[in-house]
């Protein structure tokens, strides 16, 4: 056995263990031919053993590249995954990156063990950039990545001052939008189902909402606002609340499809007419919203846009490391439908 301080293991270390020259161990990990299989399983060995992590660094000025791209979700409630706006993202981003012959591998981190074993991994060389999505104000990964110098892309934004590379919608503008619909067709008290409080995207739909109804010059109070968290289940919970707040409540806009869907659900247990009684809009426009009873007038995100936009930034940050941040928004459009 080879006797060793602890530490990061080297490459000259694992070549020790392995029996073989340092070279050897580089064409191993970087899959070179004319390497017996007997001679790679050994080298194999010893890295494992080892728990040898090849630099990234010194793989990018060889021009190696791992032909692999990580989409990295932070969500810990697993309920999230089976909304529709996840799977339009990741068919989107998996479709452009098939276009260009790469890789995506999903990934949930959640803890900060987790953090950091991804961290390990994308500097390892094992992918070559990372595109994140759902990652909540306070979360720190963004510029654990960026700081790394890893290629890495944010679908969102985690405040106004971000400063990784993003894609967004028009989020605020969308939302206002969507209000401003509701008041030119004679709604005046417009309720709003938010989305998490610690997410900038709800936060940015909310204040949409907001300065839409002070531009109508519309009452606001602080109980015509509930909270979900992007679900059908929580839109239907609000939904709920607000009736028994507001009984005169004739429109809402709810933050997302998902939630305006529950929206409907409760309104209909509650006897209330859509639209006749209360007019609902949403904000994505899935294939949910034209599947609802009645069709949902919404808020049109091109999430193929945003998918594809992420992918052609990530790929041009990987080829040209250390350029400016890039901060894309892309506008969004008003779907009416009959829900308002």
């Amino acid at each position: 056995m080879l006797n060793r301080d602890s530490g990061t293991p080297t490459l000259e270390e694992v070549a020790a263990l392995a029996g073989v020259g340092r070279g050897t161990v580089s064409r191993v990990i970087n899959n070179a031919a004319g390497v017996r299989e007997s001679t790679r399983r050994a080298v194999q060995r010893a890295i494992d053993e080892l728990g040898y992590v090849p630099n990234l660094a010194a793989r990018s000025l060889a021009g190696q590249r791992a032909g692999a791209v990580a989409l990295v979700m932070t969500k810990t409630d697993w309920r999230l995954f089976g909304e529709p706006f996840f799977s339009e993202i990741v068919r989107a981003v998996g479709d452009a990156l098939d276009e260009r012959g790469v890789q995506l591998l999903l990934t949930l981190v959640r803890t900060d063990t987790e953090r950091q074993r991804l961290l390990e991994y994308v500097r390892g060389g094992r992918v070559d950039g990372v595109l994140l999505m759902s990652v909540s104000a306070e979360d720190r990964l963004p510029d654990m990545l960026a700081d790394a110098g890893v290629p890495t892309v944010l679908l969102g934004r985690r405040s106004g001052d971000e400063r990784v590379t993003y894609v967004d919608a028009d989020n605020v503008g969308g939302a206002r939008d969507a209000v401003g619909h509701l008041v030119r067709g004679g709604r005046r008290t417009i309720a709003a189902i938010a989305g998490p409080p610690e997410m900038y995207v709800a936060q940015c739909r909310l204040r949409g909402y907001r300065e839409a109804l002070r531009e109508a010059g519309c009452a606001e109070p602080p109980s015509l606002v509930a909270q979900g968290d992007f679900t059908e289940a929580s839109g239907r919970r609000a939904m709920a609340r607000l009736i028994e707040r507001h009984p005169e409540v004739d429109a809402v806009f709810a933050a997302s499809d998902s939630m305006a869907a529950g929206a409907l659900a409760a309104l209909h247990a509650a006897g209330r007419r859509v639209p006749e009684d209360v007019a609902v809009v949403g904000f994505d426009d899935f294939e949910l919203a034209e599947q609802t009873d009645p069709p949902l007038t919404t808020v049109r995100q091109p999430m193929e846009e945003i998918g594809r936009a992420m992918v052609r930034l990530l790929l041009e940050e990987m080829s040209r490391p250390k350029v400016a941040w890039h901060h894309v928004i892309l506008r969004t459009r008003l779907m009416v439908r009959q829900s308002g």
